[in-house]
Parts: C-alpha cells; sequence; structure tokens
C-alpha cells in the first residue's frame, strides 16, 4: 500500500475511535415517555382483568354450591350447611363463603354468599323446590352479582 493510504487508514481507525458513541440525553428521554404512555394504558386494563379473574372464582364456588344443595336435597329431602356438602369449598384471601338453608320439602331453600374481602364484586347464590303443575318436583339455582363490595339480596327468584 502507498504510504498516504495508510496514513489515511490509520488516521479513520483512529478517529472513529474517539468518536463519540453512545445515547444522547434527549434520546434517552424521548424513550422513557413512551414506555411512560405505553404502561399508562396498559396498567388499568391488566388490574381489571386481574379483578375478572377474581372474581371468576366466587361465580364457580357459589355455582358449586348450588350444584351442591341440589344434590344433597336429592339425597335428605332437604338443604345442608356448606360443611354438610363436603365440596371442599373453604374462604379465600379474596371471598368469604356463607350458606343456609331453611325448610324441608317443598318448602326448602337454600342461599348462598360469596362476600369480597377487597374491592370486588359480591355474589349470591339460591337454591329451591318447585312444583310443576302435575306435580312434580325439581330444584331451581340461581346466581346473582352485585356491586363492588357488596353482596346482592335475591328477592323471591330475581336478581335485583
Amino acid at each position: 500500500m502507498k504510504t498516504e493510504l495508510k496514513a489515511k487508514f490509520l488516521q479513520h481507525l483512529i478517529d472513529k475511535k474517539n468518536g463519540e458513541e453512545g445515547f444522547t440525553l434527549i434520546e434517552l428521554l424521548v424513550v422513557i415517555i413512551i414506555i411512560g404512555i405505553l404502561s399508562a394504558i396498559a396498567l388499568p386494563s391488566f388490574l381489571n382483568q386481574a379483578n375478572k379473574a377474581r372474581q371468576s372464582e366466587a361465580q364457580t364456588y357459589v355455582g358449586s354450591i348450588n350444584r351442591g344443595q341440589q344434590a344433597y336435597f336429592l339425597e335428605k329431602n332437604t338443604f345442608g350447611a356448606l360443611s354438610n356438602l363436603e365440596l371442599g369449598i373453604s374462604n379465600t384471601k379474596n371471598y368469604t363463603y356463607a350458606s343456609s338453608a331453611a325448610g324441608s320439602g317443598a318448602a326448602a331453600v337454600a342461599t348462598t354468599t360469596a362476600t369480597p374481602t377487597a374491592t370486588l364484586k359480591g355474589y349470591a347464590g339460591k337454591v329451591w323446590v318447585a312444583t310443576a303443575n302435575d306435580g312434580s318436583a325439581t330444584t331451581l339455582a340461581l346466581l346473582c352479582e352485585g356491586g363492588i363490595g357488596g353482596v346482592p339480596t335475591i328477592a323471591n327468584t330475581v336478581c335485583p
């Protein structure tokens, strides 16, 4: 190689090593602002989905208790307390469950509540005996959703 070409090549390598590298402050601020905007949009959506998952626990458990009450009624001709149903359902960190029964035979009624321990929706269930015109009887179940922090009161067979 010619000496001039070698000198220019060496000068180019030296300039490249001594050149400024990295990001400028403006570039870093723009990236931080973009990340902040994206997280402000995504975080409420994520929290909403997490609450829906917690609430589905209560819906599932109250539905299971209702079905357990129906099965218990077929065996004993009365509804039972939650501990008598042998479902393995107990209080969780999100909800407290309670079930009560009144009456027997065709006048029997069972109610179940899922009371939230946090800012979640409450749920209530009801199981009762219905008699058809031909005299046959069957059990019916209802699941109601309440507002945040409250448990709905089921009037007759209608959710509020």
